[in-house]
This record gives C-alpha cells, sequence and structure tokens, in this order.
C-alpha cells in the first residue's frame, strides 16, 4: 500500500536527528548503555516558575478553548515588548506576532506562505535539518553556501551576493547556529543586510531560537539594522533557552503583510497553540531569567570540558563553539580506516561505528550540508560527557 502515498512524503528526507535519537532509544530499550549525544534537546527541567504558571492556569480553568489562531493577546505584546527592549526590534508589537506550536511550526509557516514553485531560497550552511525539506514541501529549490571550519562555519555576504538569481525569494540562516555553534557579529549582519537591501522582494528569515545561549555577550538581530525590518522574518522561541522543549511554543516577528499570512495558513493547519503552554511561556519571558542565565553559564562550562577532551582525540578537529549547545568537528581523518569487521567511508559510517563499538550517539553532518563533520550536542551532564568522550577516545583509536 505504500505505494498510494504522495510523491511529497516519499521524497521528503527523514530528521537525521529525531531517526538517531529514535535508534538509541530503542537500543536503550533493549538494555544497551548508550550515551545519546544526538539531540537538540536541554536536559534541565523547565524553570520551577514556568511550571506554577501553568499550573495555576489550570486551576483558573479559563484556557481549556480554543485560543487565538496568532497566540493570546498578552503573550503577543510581552513577545513584542521583549524584542524592542532586548533585540532592539523597535517597531515590533503584538500585530507583528504570530504564535505557534514551536518554531519548526513557525517556520514551515512561513515558507509556505512566501513560496511558489520553483523559487529559491538561499540556506547559510551547515544549517539545521528541517530547513530543506520544508523549503522543498513548499515547492522551493534550496541553495548552499558554504561556511567551513576555517572560518568558524559562517557563509560570507559576498557568498550570498553570489548566490542571488531572479528567483531568490528568500535567505535562511541561524545565530547562534544548530548545528554549529557559531554566531554572527553584528557587523557580519550588516554586511549580509547590505546585500538584502539590494533586491526588491528578498525576505531574510532569522532563525533565533538559540539567543539565550551566547557565550559572546552580544546577540544581534538582522531586524534592528536600519531598513531591515520589513525585510526580515524573526523566528524564535522557548524550548531552548527555557527548557522548554515539550511544551511546543515558537513565534515570529515579522511585517503584518507577513504575520496575517501566516496567521491565515495556521488557521487551516493547527489553529492556535495549547493554552496552557502558552500561560507557561507568558511566564518565562516576562517573569525572572536568572534560571536561564544560569543554564547559560552551565552550558558554557560544558562547552569548555567538551573542547578539551575533543582536542585530547588525535584526528579530530573542531572550532571553538560561541552559542547553542553542539560541536560540529571535522571527522575527515577516519574515512577510510578500519577496525572490528567495519570500513569508515564517511560521516554516516563514523556515527554507525560509534553507536556500535562505543554506544554512543552522534548525528551524521551529511545531513547538515557538511559531510565531513559530525554533530555532537552537549546537552548532557558532565559525568554523561566524560564517559562519551573517553568511550569515543578509545574506539576511534582503534581505527587504523
Amino acid at each position: 500500500m505504500t505505494s498510494i502515498l504522495s510523491d511529497r512524503i516519499n521524497q521528503m528526507e527523514e530528521s537525521a536527528t529525531l531517526a538517531m535519537a529514535k535508534k538509541s532509544r530503542e537500543l536503550k530499550a533493549q538494555g544497551i548503555d548508550i550515551i545519546s549525544l544526538s539531540l537538540g534537546e536541554p536536559d534541565f527541567k523547565t524553570p520551577k516558575h514556568i511550571q506554577e504558571a501553568a499550573k495555576s492556569a489550570i486551576d483558573e480553568g479559563k484556557y481549556f478553548s480554543y485560543s487565538p489562531v496568532a497566540g493570546y493577546q498578552d503573550l503577543r505584546e510581552a513577545i513584542a515588548k521583549k524584542l524592542r527592549e532586548e533585540n532592539h526590534i523597535l517597531e515590533a508589537k503584538a500585530e507583528n506576532i504570530v504564535v505557534s506550536t514551536g518554531a519548526k511550526h513557525s517556520i514551515a509557516n512561513v515558507f509556505m506562505c512566501l513560496l511558489n514553485e520553483g523559487d529559491e531560497v538561499v540556506i547559510f550552511s551547515p544549517y539545521w535539518v528541517s530547513y530543506a525539506e520544508i523549503i522543498k514541501l513548499a515547492g522551493g529549490v534550496p541553495v548552499l553556501i558554504e561556511g567551513t571550519l576555517e572560518n568558524n562555519f559562517k557563509a560570507t555576504a559576498a557568498q550570498l551576493e553570489a548566490a542571488l538569481t531572479d528567483k531568490t525569494k528568500a535567505v535562511i540562516y541561524s545565530s547562534p547556529c544548530n548545528p554549529t555553534g557559531s554566531v554572527f557579529s553584528k557587523e557580519e549582519l550588516e554586511a549580509i543586510a547590505e546585500v538584502v537591501k539590494k533586491r526588491d522582494n528578498l525576505m531574510v528569515v532569522a532563525d533565533e531560537i538559540y539567543e539565550l545561549i551566547n557565550f559572546t555577550g552580544q546577540h544581534a538581530s538582522i531586524a534592528a539594522l536600519p531598513g531591515m525590518f520589513e525585510r526580515t522574518i524573526t523566528v524564535n522561541g522557548f524550548s531552548k533557552g527555557y527548557a522548554m522543549t515539550g511544551w511546543r511554543v515558537g513565534y515570529i516577528c515579522a511585517p503584518v503583510f507577513m504575520a496575517k499570512a501566516c496567521e491565515k495558513m495556521q488557521g487551516q493547519f493547527t489553529s492556535g497553540g495549547t493554552g496552557i503552554a502558552q500561560r507557561a511561556a507568558l511566564a518565562a519571558i516576562s517573569g525572572d531569567q536568572a534560571p536561564s542565565k544560569e543554564m547559560e553559564k552551565a552550558y558554557l562550562k560544558r562547552r569548555d570540558l567538551v573542547l578539551g577532551l575533543l582536542r585530547d582525540i588525535p584526528g579530530i578537529k573542531t572550532h571553538v563553539p560561541e552559542g547553542a549547545f553542539y560541536f560540529f568537528p571535522d571527522v575527515t581523518s577516519f574515512f577510510g580506516k578500519h577496525a572490528e569487521g567495519m570500513t569508515v567511508n564517511n560521516a554516516d559510517d563514523l556515527c554507525l561505528y560509534l553507536l556500535e563499538n562505543a554506544n554512543v550517539s552522534l548525528v551524521t553532518g551529511e545531513a547538515f550540508g557538511a559531510p565531513n563533520c559530525v554533530r555532537l550536542s552537549y546537552a548532557a551532564s558532565e559525568e554523561e560527557l566524560k564517559e562519551a568522550l573517553k568511550r569515543m577516545k578509545a574506539a576511534l583509536a582503534k581505527l587504523k
């Protein structure tokens, strides 16, 4: 019966991060001691005051019905206030905000509203795995511009300009970046903005979901730059910085025409997000920010721990991530080597080798547009990270 399925779903790639996480769970269920460093999920609990806000919302009994499609007005106003005061997006108002069930949903709304068949979207690569598949689902064509390890995986404004064609409709990047942890500076974003402003009908999709995990102390939003608000869709949410992955609350800040389009699209697909989760999100964005700051400090400590351990493994090449909670090392030195009856031809093979011989799960860089790399999440305890890197070092040393 699989022949009855649409070409759309048959041609879509499965999320590599979710696939590896699923494989890890299956092995754990068999009693195998797997350390999973594959999924981009904080290992912290949602802060207590956010939990309490959800409990209070349940007790009030006012949030059990359908919520407004674009989100509750007070949450949208709080998000806009945050964007004005912290991100310096001075034009942000409630009418520019659409709340969705996670930033992934927000991105899907955006491209379903933006793209016609054959429209091109320039993706700064390495990129989050779902960008390309969502673009293709919406009828678009992904066009990759590649950053390299030598320049901290950040493609340049010059590369962007060279990639633009008459069919280019949008540009998308993340900062801090998943999978590399790289952060675009204000100066780098200004150069990108100058290229964008030369073109009519070209939108920037700025994925800032890791904004609160930024070790540079200087997060920059391209929508805050002169002439960029009407050309930018800022995507953000609560999953990473507030440890709220399962609550599923994300949002966009966009020009009114774009916000209305996404509200219209969302009205036909999901309607508004869960009311209780939105009350929790309101407490997160307008309440005590100290827990998020503490998580950021913990991630920085873990980054430095893992950096030292990775540098102690012969053959691993890495840069120093400036945010998020990932390393994205180059592992080409292991290609063509053998151990345990297995030949490592590429990053896919290396991930499988480490899963089977070190009981550590990573994600191949192929899924992120960088086939010479693997992604390692350090959103895990220090004890797990030390053990995982110890196992990796031993297993990699066997490859000859």
